[in-house]
């Protein structure tokens, strides 16, 4: 019996808008009577600049477009897509999920579709599951997208949140293989640790219960990123019969450039097999892995049967890992 596999066959993406830069970011916020700078932003997180939806872009807007160019560098059309799976915790509605408005408007009903909630993790999650879905023969190709409008839940008031994060989206297509293309995959939660990264609000009876904007424990999610990010790492290579030195190219979750280093240190993977995009499209959670793929695809870096590392980190507090043969 021949074994199947996934494999990632395309990737794609889509930023909102002109890019946002610290200084115009920093001349809005003097507005509302907030002091920072692009030195205070870029010291603490390495972020240059980040693009914001206007208020009248979707998330599934956003899904949509970086779903298709993957499908075009899949060579793939919509029809050929039997699953969908979207990562976001800012959805359009609060039903129907954003996967089933996407694929609405990729014209193409029939497959499942269906949104994963993980926040920052939530892109490593849907492709895992993809994954086991594409394993098992109930699907067959899948369109995994990260979709984001992080600007809608910050609060603006808050310099100490409202500068770390973007707007944006990533895609993949992930297609069934006779040979092995995601390798390993592990993940993980401890919903103990929910207060040090949430949004702890919902709409009820017509109005928000609870608090409508994300807060944040920097201190205590910088400790717990690295000690789990490691930690993730050297359990999915393990799984997959690697060592840490065949790894081409690590991608973590894009939060704060520190984070990222303080890992790559912990796991002894040199700066220049880091991929980093924080600089230019800030923290945007579920979306941050998949656009930073795409964008060291597009660039050169990542080749054919390189070995892709992929983490994310999030609340709820959430984390898993990814090792993929390109």
């Amino acid at each position: 019996m021949t074994s199947r596999y996934s494999r990632i066959v395309g990737t794609g993406s889509y930023l909102p808008g002109d890019p946002v830069g610290n200084d115009e970011l920093a001349r809005r916020l003097a507005e509302r009577g907030i002091e920072t700078s692009d030195q205070w932003i870029v010291e603490r997180t390495g972020i240059r600049q980040r693009h914001i939806a206007d208020p009248d872009v979707t998330c599934s807007q956003l899904g949509t477009a970086a779903a298709r160019e993957a499908l075009a560098a899949a060579g793939l059309n919509p029809g050929d897509i039997d699953l969908i799976i979207v990562a976001t915790s800012t959805p359009d509605w609060v039903f129907p999920s954003t996967a089933c408005l996407i694929q609405k408007a990729l014209g193409h009903p029939g497959g499942a579709a269906f949104d994963v909630q993980a926040v920052c993790s939530g892109f490593v999650y849907a492709l895992s599951i993809a994954d086991s879905m594409i394993r098992t023969g109930a699907a067959r190709r899948a369109l995994v997208i990260g979709a984001e409008v992080f600007s809608r839940i910050l609060d603006w008031n808050d310099r100490g949140t409202c500068v770390l994060f973007g707007d944006g989206a990533g895609a993949v297509v992930l297609s069934a293989s006779d040979e092995p293309g995601i390798l390993a995959s592990r993940l993980h939660a401890d919903g103990s640790q929910e207060g040090i990264l949430r949004t702890p609000g919902h709409v009820s009876r017509g109005v928000v219960d609870g608090h409508p904007f994300l807060t944040m424990d920097g201190q205590a999610v910088f400790k717990l990123a690295v000690t789990v990010l490691e930690s993730v790492a050297r359990e999915v290579v393990q799984a997959a019969g690697l060592q840490m030195s065949d790894v081409d190219w690590f991608i973590p979750h894009q939060a704060n450039v520190r984070i990222m280093q303080a890992t790559g240190r912990r796991l002894r993977l040199p700066n220049d097999k880091v991929v980093v995009t924080v600089d230019r499209h800030a923290n945007t959670s579920a979306a941050s892995v998949p656009l930073a793929l795409d964008v060291a695809i597009r660039d050169g870096r990542v080749r054919a049967g390189d070995h892709v590392l992929m983490e994310g980190v999030g609340g709820g507090f959430t984390w898993g890992a990814v090792l993929a043969r390109m």
